[in-house]
């Protein structure tokens, strides 16, 4: 079994793009939420709650030849992608094409508006707005087929579209491919941008926030007073890296990937069960070959909405007892989908490094129905531990656990 290490980390989010930004936030008790003047016109959307990225484009940036087979969700990874290449000393090396450099990447959907145009050749016959890179756009596999072209990768590419676990199962499969030989290096992680399908889908199940007018105050993970999830969007690259090939280039090592688990509930497409996602965190560990008292911090998934959250909570502690710390970033990003996996892990080997984790934001009174377990709200923790692990569950019932070591 070969080591995991992790030598490059990058991202996009609403709140910046690198760990001083976005620490200055969580110190001042900054979110991302904004209030959506301009979904106004959705008339049959309750929720105009997001978290979007503001200002955002690489449109001087790169080439507009490659820009053309991108969306706003490849533009993201993309970028993430080059930030974590250069902070691993990766970008414009030999490595990236020798082969034995790979990517495990993905995101919930493509971009939703390169749809439009097949759409508006269904319904009037013809379209005006067809082009031949709409479906590069569209395909749920844009993000890893689009880095690959970007940085000319040629080792073997694995996409994950999984919804909310399409980032932490990039990571896992990454790590997966390393461990296991297929490869030295993995390009791994996720993203999603911000579009009104994705409120519309949430908001259609009656999960999303409905604070409106109080986009400081939502959403509000693990709280009695929540009422539904917030939308965001972002981008989160990790480099995984073998450790003796890390080594001998003389790679900065951030961290080290040590245990992934993964399994579906097979039960219901929406109501996530505490059972399988326990499952999923002794996967995690057992494939670390680590006893539960060695994890320190616990990086929950915590969407804020009642049945995530309370079954999430159970199986957190069915398996770690009531003395777990766990926070959600979810009340500062609100919900990425498809990036909240990998810029939860990059944020997490951030705050582990240093030793300090955020409150989960708004987080001032735990449902009861949740279960006990020690949450970190109002004020930062002080905390050191070789071990955190880092959690995610999707749509179809879809549990992801990563174990992640200090070094």
């Amino acid at each position: 079994m070969r080591r995991v290490v992790v030598t490059g980390m990058g991202g996009v989010t609403a709140l910046g793009e690198d760990w001083p930004t976005i620490r200055s936030h969580f110190e001042a008790g900054r979110t991302g939420i904004r209030f959506m003047e301009e979904w106004n016109r959705y008339t049959g959307i309750n929720t105009r709650l997001a978290s979007p990225i503001i200002g955002f484009s690489v449109d001087e940036r790169y080439p507009r030849k490659k820009l053309r087979t991108m969306g706003p969700v490849s533009r993201m990874a993309v970028y993430a992608t080059e930030r974590a290449l250069t902070d691993a000393g990766l970008l414009n090396t030999p490595l990236i094409q020798s082969g034995r450099t790979g990517i495990a990447y993905g995101s919930s959907f493509g971009s939703p508006d390169s749809v439009l145009g097949f759409y508006e050749l269904k319904m009037n016959g013809t379209s005006k707005n067809l082009t031949a890179t709409n479906y590069i756009r569209m395909m749920g596999h844009t993000t890893v087929v689009n880095i690959g072209l970007f940085f000319g990768v040629t080792g073997r590419i694995i996409p994950t579209s999984s919804a909310c676990t399409s980032g932490s199962q990039g990571i896992g499969y990454a790590y997966e491919a390393i461990r296991w030989n297929k490869a030295d290096i993995m390009i791994a992680g996720g993203a999603e941008e911000l579009d009104i399908t994705d409120a519309a889908t949430f908001d259609t199940l009656y999960a999303t926030s409905i604070k409106n007018d109080q986009p400081e105050k939502s959403p509000r993970p693990y709280d009695r007073d929540r009422d539904g999830l917030v939308i965001g969007e972002g981008a989160g690259t990790l480099i995984l890296e073998e450790y003796e090939h890390a080594r001998a280039r003389g790679a900065r090592i951030h961290a080290e990937i040590v245990g992934f688990g993964s399994n579906s509930d097979g039960n219901h497409i929406t109501q996530p069960q505490a059972s399988t996602m326990q499952c999923a965190l002794k996967l995690a560990l057992d494939d670390a070959g680590l006893p539960p008292e060695s994890i320190g911090f616990v990086s929950g998934h915590g969407t804020a909405t009642e049945w995530g959250d309370i079954a999430e909570t159970e199986a957190t502690n069915m398996v770690f007892g009531e003395r777990i710390p766990i926070h959600s970033l979810k009340g500062h990003f609100g919900h990425s989908l498809g990036a909240c996996g990998a810029v939860e892990a990059w944020l997490s080997i951030e705050m582990m490094r240093e030793g300090w984790f955020c409150p989960t934001a708004n987080l001032e009174n735990v449902d009861e129905r949740c279960a006990k377990l020690d949450y970190v709200m109002a004020s930062a923790r002080k905390l050191e531990t070789e071990y955190l692990i880092s959690n995610n569950f999707a749509f179809g019932g879809i549990n992801t656990s990563i174990i992640i070591k200090r070094v």
